[in-house]
């Protein structure tokens, strides 16, 4: 037997570390660099300016605001529609709802006792990466048929926990509506609503524990993390409070000075907190990218049980800006530098950007309204989105062009900010000066309605009606 001398024995160290190296770059990366994990964290009826970064000056968000210094804050950032059903329609197909048949003059969301939900020849953001090999999962409220054919085993996701519509629904108290709502919140239980919690295809518990329903729906993402860490994984959270009923877990009970609905929004941050410490304590946060961001604006009728949209004029179900610009935060360590990001972006984004970094080609048999925001997200270049259109229900109220937006219709909701008006001259307001639409300056810009009236009309030449899947009831 021969023995090496030192330099051979110093090389074959070499090259062994060397060797060692390039394995674990090529096989101990729990998820290829090419394939980032997604975490979508979706609030309910959250407004703008409801977290304490983007303003709140009471309502503590410490977790969201380390996710917004560390990473990005968006501060125009819409949602496909100003209410439940259409708006998540909108964020899992990349699409106008209208399209998918997901918007309703009759009924603006899925009830109970709706026949409908997501037509099968939708494909959503789960269906897109698991061709990509993505593991994918849906925790939290769903809202797009409660079915089994439509619940979200059936849509792409592999896992599901969660309700499958609002917190408010399947009410079993026999006050009206509007009189159940004078209640004291101590008076307002869980058990009053039959909402059912479901595992996959299964319901495990009804009515569903809304006390620690936000608690629990964090630790689920966690575990499923946790299991799923050699990703690449899909992890799309929709909680499915600040939406009334509030109900928060004992240990949340009274801790912000805005009162219950702040304490529903401080259990959410410290969910937040636990999933961002899950991702680095497993070595895989500087691989995944975190996005927050809410379904639709605050439901202002409730009073001090609705949030706050901040500068912008009213909420939820309006096309008004409180109603469809949300609070958005982008996460990821190794992949987007901190900073504010004026851009344009809509959640509709999320399916085209997502699918281009998992390397999915997008459908070419169907329109799609998402644009890829990876140029802004990764390198802060000029956001590839130009315009937003405002529908309610299948009708356009607004289009927003660069700076300006133009109300062709106004109409306020829940009895709030005023009736159904059409405008022969559009209403224009330029958003970059004005986010709170308090200043008309049509009359200063005729050439950019003409702009904005040349927009609608090749929107409109194109657009191809999917079938109301929202009218029917049992």
């Amino acid at each position: 037997m021969s023995l090496q001398n030192p330099r051979q024995m110093a090389m074959g160290y070499l090259l062994f570390l060397l060797f060692f190296a390039s394995s674990s770059m090529l096989f101990g990366q729990r998820t290829s660099p090419d394939k980032p994990n997604f975490v979508i964290i979706f609030a309910d009826d959250l407004g703008y300016g409801d977290l304490g970064v983007f303003g709140h000056p009471t309502i503590k968000t410490p977790n969201l605001d380390r996710m917004a210094y560390e990473g990005q804050k968006w501060t125009n950032f819409y949602v496909g529609a100003s209410v439940c059903t259409p708006s998540r329609a909108a964020l899992l197909t990349g699409r106008l709802p209208i399209r998918s048949g997901m918007a309703s003059n009759t009924h603006r969301v899925l009830f109970p006792d709706s026949k409908n939900g997501l037509p099968a020849e939708e494909v959503t953001l789960a269906e897109q990466l698991k061709k990509a090999g993505y593991a994918t999962a849906c925790i939290g409220k769903w809202h797009l048929g409660h079915k089994k054919q439509y619940l979200p085993t059936n849509n792409g996701f592999d896992y599901y926990f969660g309700i499958p519509y609002s917190n408010d629904m399947d009410r079993l108290q026999g006050d009206e509506y509007k009189n159940y709502w004078q209640r004291p919140n101590d008076s307002i239980k869980t058990e009053h609503f039959n909402v059912p919690l479901f595992r996959n295809t299964e319901i495990v518990e009804r009515p569903a524990n809304q006390n620690t329903i936000t608690t629990r729906y964090s630790d689920e993402a966690v575990s499923y993390i946790r299991k799923n860490k050699e990703g690449p994984f899909l992890v799309y959270l929709a909680h499915n409070l600040p939406h009334i009923p509030l109900f928060a877990s004992e240990s949340f009970l009274g801790t912000s000075r805005r009162g219950l609905y702040g304490d529903v929004v401080q259990e959410i941050d410290d969910g937040v907190g636990k999933i961002l410490r899950a991702l680095k304590e497993e070595g895989i946060a500087d691989n995944t990218i975190v996005v927050f961001t809410s379904d639709n604006g605050p439901w202002l009728p409730f009073g001090l049980n609705g949030g706050s949209a901040g500068l912008l004029r009213a909420g939820k179900g309006t096309t008004w800006e409180g109603g469809m610009r949300e609070p958005t935060i982008f996460w990821s360590p190794a992949k987007i530098k901190p900073a504010v990001i004026s851009e344009l972006g809509s959640t509709m984004d999320l399916f085209t950007t997502f699918s281009s970094l998992a390397g999915a080609p997008l459908p070419s048999d169907r329109e799609i309204d998402g644009v890829d925001l990876g140029p802004t997200l990764f390198e802060e270049r000029e956001s590839p989105r130009k315009n937003m259109f405002y529908y309610r229900g299948t009708d356009l109220y607004a289009v927003r062009l660069n700076n300006y937006k133009a109300h062709f219709v106004t109409q306020g909701a829940y009895g709030q900010f005023g009736a159904k008006e059409k405008h022969e001259t559009p209403l224009l307001y330029d958003l970059e000066k004005d986010p709170s639409e308090q200043f008309d300056v049509a009359e200063k810009h005729p050439e950019i309605i003409a702009k904005i009236n040349t927009l609608v009309s090749e929107h409109q030449k194109k657009l191809v009606r999917g079938k109301d899947q929202l009218a029917d009831r049992e």
